[in-house]
């Protein structure tokens, strides 16, 4: 299909009026034209389609429809009957009252569009580029971020389960490419074991004969790999999605042991980043955070949060499950820095604070203050608090030297990158640590206390921080950060974004995006409609303790 570009139309007189009498005080699609417009034109798409051939649909309309469906959780199907049935849809798209839509394959196709040119973020940079107009969203004020977690598309299986699968997977593969060439190789039991989706129930029962299956499991699907690798099979099987699958899956939970296939110990599994545990989905991967695991993603969510604007959603990244929040914080700031939405102040939880980041935004022009919990000192001596912690001992840091609170002094000073970072390693003789009556309260080796230590630069700064964090001040503007819980929750329970739509990262990052748009649409009309933001919920037990007070 080939792009036209033309003008947005007005809304025809005679949907105007229906939509009017058929919605006298307006509803959210009615505001949102009148309001906001429509966010998006053909000119921000032109590059997803040719130039000649068959008109295409307006793609500014399937912009702003993908994110009416996720508005209301819609299908493709409904979506596209919304779009021919819906008085308040059409008024919204500048579409007649006869105008009979599209097939609803056309919204999947303009996805698809949207991720080869990698352009989905456009849903939600267009429309923040219709609110830095109105003055909603600007750089320069207090934004917060914060993760959670995002479920794939995709049965959970266990180990046993999932390498089954993985075999059923490349034999359908196969089978719909190459019929003749499979039959020819695969015996009658081949038919009885893998015709059928792998269930947990139909597995054998007991350890021995579970052990059995998966010995006889890796010698077909090591049987497999050979046939296709073979000479004479032809290049497109060798080349096939699954088959590949087949492979990694393979090198990721067998071994040969005494020349016989057997699934490799817990500890000789490669790392949870790089396994994978559905050959339908092969980058969803096992997260896990305190007390939370699943397979899936993370998405990450930044917001404004000024008490003049509407809180709105300015970036969305999505990253697998595996991916510690401390690796985001700089590419959060590359993007928020590219939209000119760079915040003055910035409120993230623990999981993103790194000095060396604060200290970098704290010096850079302009600076940005981050807000977060530096990570508490793990060490025993601090958390059993009976102990002596770095914080006991005396650093003399121009002539590179400590003293413990025993009075013995080391200049056993080393200066170097331990992790990518710089430190300073100190280590007391045995022979000072040996007699000491402190022993017990200092170290548990025997080999003498050791210290490590930030430069003095950052590790005065540190210390800094660290008291700053028991101010009620700084407890009070980091209470700011908790509203973004609120925005998990309104988007999981009124947007579905807890489970994604699709199978892979960029179309799971597609669905947050399309998801935070359509809270913006939301929010934004909510504001304009002069309703107070939503205070966190109370139980009625907690609030007979409140009544008290």
């Amino acid at each position: 299909m080939s792009l036209h570009l033309e003008p947005i139309p007005v809304v025809p007189e005679e949907t105007v009026r229906v939509a009017r009498a058929a919605f006298p005080k307006g509803n959210l699609y009615l505001k949102m034209r009148d309001e906001l417009g429509t966010f998006y034109k053909d000119e921000d798409f032109a590059d997803l389609f040719p130039t000649r051939g068959q008109p295409a649909f307006s793609p500014w309309r399937l912009a702003l429809i993908t994110v009416m469906q996720f508005a209301e959780g819609l299908s493709d199907r409904q979506a596209a009957e919304a779009v021919r049935s819906r008085i308040d849809w059409k008024y919204a798209l500048s579409l007649e009252l006869e105008d009979a839509g599209f097939d609803y394959s056309i919204l999947s196709e303009f996805r698809s569009r949207l991720l080869k040119k990698k352009k989905e973020s456009l849903l939600l940079e267009k429309m923040s580029e219709r609110f830095q107009d109105k003055g909603w969203l600007k750089g320069g004020g207090r934004q917060r971020t914060d993760s959670t977690h995002i479920l794939a598309k995709v049965r959970n299986l266990n180990r046993l389960e999932s390498v089954c699968e993985t075999l059923r997977a490349a034999l359908n593969e196969i089978a719909e490419i190459a019929p003749e060439w499979l039959k020819q190789r695969v015996s009658a039991d081949w038919f009885d074991r893998y015709s059928r989706r792998i269930e947990e129930y139909r597995l054998p029962k007991g350890e021995k004969k579970r052990h059995e299956y998966a010995a006889l499991l890796a010698v077909y699907g090591f049987q497999l790999l050979t046939w296709v690798k073979a000479a004479e099979t032809p290049e497109e099987l060798k080349q096939l999605k699954k088959v590949k699958i087949l492979q990694q899956m393979w090198e990721h939970q067998f071994e040969f042991k005494d020349e016989k296939p057997q699934f490799r110990a817990a500890k000789d599994l490669a790392p949870a980043s790089e396994r994978f545990d559905s050959p339908y989905d092969i980058e969803a991967r096992y997260g896990n955070k305190r007390a939370t695991t699943w397979r899936g993603y993370k998405v990450h969510f930044t917001e404004t949060c000024d008490r003049n604007c509407p809180h709105l959603i300015s970036n969305v990244e999505t990253t697998i499950a595996t991916m510690p929040d401390l690796k985001m914080n700089r590419a959060i700031h590359d993007s928020l820095r590219k939209k000119k939405l760079l915040p003055k102040v910035h409120l993230v939880d623990a999981g993103y604070v790194e000095a060396d980041w604060i200290l970098e935004n704290a010096r850079a022009t302009p600076p940005v203050e981050i807000i977060g919990p530096l990570r508490a000192n793990v060490q025993w001596q601090a958390t059993e608090q009976k102990g002596y912690a770095l914080t006991d001992f005396a650093i003399d840091w121009e002539n590179q030297k400590v003293t413990c609170p025993a009075g013995k002094t080391t200049t056993n000073w080393y200066q170097r990158k331990y992790t990518g970072a710089e430190k300073v390693r100190v280590r007391f003789r045995r022979s000072q640590c040996k007699n000491c009556e402190n022993q017990s309260l200092c170290t548990r080796s025997g080999d003498g206390r050791s210290l490590s230590f930030s430069p003095q630069t950052k590790h005065d700064w540190l210390a800094e921080q660290r008291t700053l964090e028991n101010t009620q001040g700084w407890r009070k503007l980091y209470s700011q950060r908790a509203g973004i819980e609120g925005t998990f929750s309104q988007a999981v329970r009124a947007y579905d974004l807890r489970q994604t739509r699709y199978i892979g990262e960029n179309k799971t990052h597609l669905h947050n995006i399309a998801t935070a748009s359509a809270i913006n649409i939301s929010r934004s009309i909510a504001w304009l409609d002069g309703k107070p933001r939503e205070k966190t919920r109370t139980s009625r037990f907690a609030k007979l303790r409140i009544s008290e007070c």
